[in-house]
């Protein structure tokens, strides 16, 4: 009996340091941030053709820091070799980067709109790229740290214009 009870015991706290990885994904926003958003960003390949520009409206980051900012900037940048900004589509607007005649964005705005920490490393966001009002899509992302590194767990579409 005593021996059963030990092998319980041991058992659970494996499993219980399996699951507890000391991880904390807050030291990590940049690189959680930038993943979900490339998740986003490669949703819709049409959205992105002949792009000028990405810009990346970081309002609401909440937690990234001014490091974690230029981490995701500089990712977008070397990735898709076009000029990379944070903007939100007012300021884009005001930059003259939105094309009166054509009603659209010469460039995409990728958007973050709600972000959630669950407690087993998975985060889930839910985020936008946008080109024109009939050029845009709205994506659900789940980013999870799994064999030590973080990396995108599921993507799915939620709405298309």
């Amino acid at each position: 009996m005593k021996f059963r009870y030990f092998s319980t015991l041991f058992i659970t706290l494996i499993l219980l340091s399996a699951c507890n990885t000391g991880l904390e994904p807050k030291e990590h926003l940049g690189e959680i941030y930038t993943i979900a958003l490339d998740s986003i960003m490669e949703q819709d390949e049409a959205l992105s053709s002949d792009m000028k520009y990405i810009a990346i409206d970081m309002n609401n980051f909440e937690g990234v820091d001014e490091g974690g900012k230029e981490e995701i900037l500089s990712y977008f940048k070397e990735k898709y070799k076009v000029d990379v900004m944070d903007a939100t589509f007012e300021q884009l607007k005001e930059k003259g980067l939105y094309n009166r005649d054509t009603l659209s964005l010469d460039g995409v705005l990728l958007r973050i709109e709600k972000v959630e920490f669950k407690f087993n490393n998975d985060i889930f966001f839910e985020g936008s790229m946008y080109r024109s009002g009939l050029g845009a899509v709205g994506v659900k992302v789940t980013v999870h740290y799994k064999d030590n590194r973080w990396k995108t767990k599921e993507v799915k579409q939620t709405w298309i214009s």
